[in-house]
């Protein structure tokens, strides 16, 4: 079999970034090392940097409040993850009295900035992304209460008044197909709109890397990524759109080798959460199936 790796596969810079900052602190002896919720949304790698002395608290969507001890936690750090959150969780954590250091993706906090910086002008922002993803919780708290979650036309048909202060922002890990239709149809009702493409650059990559490993022959992709990673399941999905048998694994161990031997090429990609040696062990597999 050949196996072709998409040039984007692994580790964004603002996910690597935000690993950079734990280990930092690990590193120079500052345990534990807390993180609000999982720094990324890979299993694997949590359970890496869980035996390096970083510790998740909290829940998925940085909603919960902590079970932190002062007392005991002296030398402790709170690292806020690459999605971000919003001003009133960034409150609450400073206020659990430990250093504080916000590993957010720089390309988010660039959301963040546009959603305040238009509502305190008086505008409401529509956010094309997952409403319970915690970036999108995490941005919405920026709006000052005047945002609002849309993923469908009927959504945006279904928008209150909002008057002619609109503007639009996406979550970073979205379809950019998807995101033109919707502007399209936010501009057709609110005419006055102001949109901005916040997909990420590596978001973008590796989406177009799925029609480049098509391009070069491959019969069918493995997707290699946490499945409550939002962009490794939107890169599964681009995968079937294209009408590419997509095999979505999270390990080495999930490959379905009785399924993958008919195809003479298949492509690898994976999400932006998946560290490299797990990237490495697919398609060292791969490569070895008759």
């Amino acid at each position: 079999m050949k196996v072709i790796r998409a040039k984007s596969a692994g580790f964004c810079w603002g996910v690597e970034r935000a690993i950079d900052i734990a280990r930092e602190y690990a590193q120079k002896g500052r345990h534990p090392v807390y993180t609000d919720g999982p720094l990324i949304h890979n299993r694997q790698m949590m359970e890496v940097l869980t035996g390096e002395g970083i510790r998740e608290v909290g829940d998925y969507r940085s909603e919960a409040k902590l079970e932190v001890s002062k007392s005991t936690d002296a030398g402790a750090v709170m690292v806020v993850r690459a999605h971000g959150i919003s001003p009133e969780r960034r409150e609450y954590l400073k206020s659990l009295g430990m250093e504080f250091r916000d590993a957010t993706c720089p390309d988010v906090g660039i959301i963040a900035g546009k959603v305040r910086m238009h509502a305190r002008k008086g505008y409401a922002t529509v956010i094309f992304g997952d409403p319970k993803h915690p970036e999108v919780i995490g941005l919405l708290g920026y709006a000052e209460g005047k945002g609002h979650v849309i993923t469908s036309s009927a959504e945006i048909d279904a928008l209150p008044e909002l008057g002619p202060q609109v503007c639009m922002v996406s979550q970073s890990t979205m379809f950019t197909d998807e995101f033109e239709q919707l502007a399209a149809r936010l501009k057709a009702r609110f005419a006055s709109a102001l949109v901005f493409d916040t997909i990420c650059g590596a978001t973008k990559d590796r989406q177009a890397d799925i029609r480049e490993l098509q391009s070069q022959g491959c019969q069918a992709i493995v997707v290699i990524g946490g499945r409550h990673s939002a962009n490794t399941v939107k890169l599964a999905k681009l995968v079937e759109i294209h009408g590419l048998p997509c095999f979505h694994v999270e390990t080495a161990a999930e490959l379905d080798f009785s399924a993958l031997a008919r195809f003479g090429t298949v492509g690898v990609t994976a999400g932006a959460s998946t560290p490299a040696f797990l990237i490495d062990e697919v398609c060292a597999r791969l490569a070895k199936t008759a």
